[in-house]
């Protein structure tokens, strides 16, 4: 696995982390900013054909 991917998984995890902290304590805001940094996360693996689970 290369660095990209390495990458690209560790930051989406965070993200993921993050978002379902930003829900349980309400931060609508925090919330849809990893929300949209989940979408192009996402669209920069599939543009540089990186296997992700949907």
């Amino acid at each position: 696995m290369g660095e990209f991917t390495t990458t690209i998984e560790r930051r989406l995890c965070q993200a993921y982390k993050g978002l379902d902290e930003a829900r349980s304590v309400g931060d609508d805001y925090l919330a849809d900013t990893l929300t949209a940094e989940i979408e192009d996360l996402r669209r920069l693996a599939d543009d540089h054909g990186v296997p992700l689970p949907r």
